[in-house]
């Protein structure tokens, strides 16, 4: 049943497909496929509600399912980035070249420095981005620099949600504070530069203060 249904939703959608795409709506080449590989928790998760979808013979689930991809493993990883761009209101369903889904852009973006030591040469500095989502949820980027050292996670709707800018702001703020001080005298003086890590200390107290000063008002 679960087969026939899969060939019937392809005819309807008049998808110019390969036999290997209709091989999504077969109930033995699932059980194939998940015995054959692994998954991480949100594929299981999605990869269960396919296979619901076809022993219930629900054509409205598996119409959008093959909304998605050509492939099982794109299926899966597309669901989840258009799951986690809904949570920003990110809702529309455009794919790149290669069959991904495109990785939408934040609104009103803002980045602010930290611990620039040279005020004209780029590098050895931290930054903190913050965007909003079509929904005006907020999501926070953080760049950490602690000399040759750092690391870096930009703006996505994988990252954490957050009601406004300044929650945001806040949080990313509290883990470049909690990140710098596990590098304050480090012996490795290349890679956690000591000034560097003072000189973002005194940025981020410049900003502890002018929010300080704003709650006043």
């Amino acid at each position: 049943m679960g087969s026939q249904l899969g060939y019937s939703i392809i005819k309807k959608l008049n998808l110019n497909v390969m036999e290997n795409t209709l091989k999504i709506f077969d109930e033995c080449y699932l059980v194939e496929y998940e015995s054959e590989n692994n998954f991480c928790a949100h594929e299981m998760q999605t990869f269960c509600e396919l296979k619901s979808a076809l022993n219930s013979s629900d054509r409205n689930k598996l119409e959008w399912f093959a909304k998605f991809g050509s492939e099982i493993r794109q299926i899966l990883s597309n669901v989840h980035a258009h799951r986690k761009g809904l949570v920003y209101g990110f809702d529309e369903i455009i794919f790149g070249q290669y069959g991904w889904l495109e990785r939408p852009v934040f609104l009103d973006q803002e980045e602010t420095e930290f611990g620039r030591l040279v005020k004209t040469r780029w590098g050895n500095h931290s930054t903190i981005t913050v965007g909003r989502g079509l929904n005006d949820v907020w999501c926070n980027g953080l760049s950490i620099s602690w000399g040759m050292a750092g690391s870096s996670s930009g703006l996505s709707v994988y990252n954490q949600a957050f009601p406004s800018k300044q929650a945001a702001f806040k949080a990313a703020l509290t883990v470049l504070r909690e990140r710098m001080e596990e590098k304050v005298g480090n012996g490795d003086t290349m890679n956690y530069n000591q000034k560097t890590i003072r000189a973002t200390f005194k940025d981020i107290e410049k900003y502890r203060i002018a929010e300080v000063q704003l709650s006043f008002f």
